[in-house]
């Protein structure tokens, strides 16, 4: 498994973007939290396509702010999924749509898999199935942007939940450095918001967000993106 210490010298190009560009599809790639309800019948763009959660309010701000970009905005969440199932769907449903950028939010299910299921995802297999999905998506050309899973103890049994998590964790820390893409820090975001209003606001069961949580991803994607 990487480990975040030691210097990582990227063989892929780092991210140049800055903003958004006119025309740009915009995929989001991920489980539940992801997924969040959307119409799976929906086209590439459409609106109903775009769940409940912070997909559709990333979309539906960034169409009213820049409606001159023509921003194309596209879920391909699945409720359950976990890296390996990212891996499997890849080649069928998000490479032949031809993304700008595709945003990756995985690793919850792995680790949860393991306490209700006993489905380990050990982290150098986590590790290089994710790594395999990103050689992919940089040789399309695509820009990445990555997201930690996350989690807050809610019940206070999730509390041993870290030591499965904080490896997936590293690993998606270590291959965003690796190949030079966008990092959003979605695990310690939460466990500062925290701080000042209890973790069911954010995170009703610990790990799928209320509408304040999928706003704080929504804006913390969007400061990512500098938009």
């Amino acid at each position: 498994m990487s480990s975040l210490q030691g210097t990582f010298s990227p063989k892929w190009p780092k991210l140049k973007r800055m903003s958004l560009q006119i025309n740009d599809h915009v995929l989001f790639f991920g489980d539940s939290i992801t997924d969040c309800g959307r119409n799976r019948d929906a086209l590439p763009g459409e609106a109903g396509g775009w769940g409940r959660g912070y997909v559709g309010q990333i979309a539906t701000n960034l169409r009213e702010k820049f409606p001159e970009k023509n921003l194309l905005f596209t879920n391909k969440g699945i409720s359950g999924n976990r890296v390996y199932d990212l891996e499997d769907r890849l080649e069928t449903e998000v490479l032949p749509l031809a993304p700008d950028i595709v945003t990756i939010l995985i690793g919850i299910n792995d680790v949860w898999r393991r306490y209700d299921s006993d489905l380990i995802s050990d982290p150098d297999d986590f590790e290089a199935s994710y790594r395999r999905i990103l050689e992919r998506i940089a040789a399309s050309g695509a820009e990445m942007v990555l997201m930690e899973p996350f989690a807050l103890e809610v019940p206070p049994v999730q509390a041993h939940w870290r030591d499965d998590l904080d490896p997936k964790i590293e690993v998606v820390r270590a291959l965003a450095v690796e190949f030079g893409t966008k990092l959003i820090p979605l695990d310690g975001l939460f466990r500062n918001a925290a701080r000042s209003r209890d973790a069911k606001f954010w995170l009703p069961d610990g790990v799928h967000p209320s509408p304040e949580g999928h706003a704080l991803i929504a804006s913390a994607w969007m400061d990512a993106m500098n938009v």
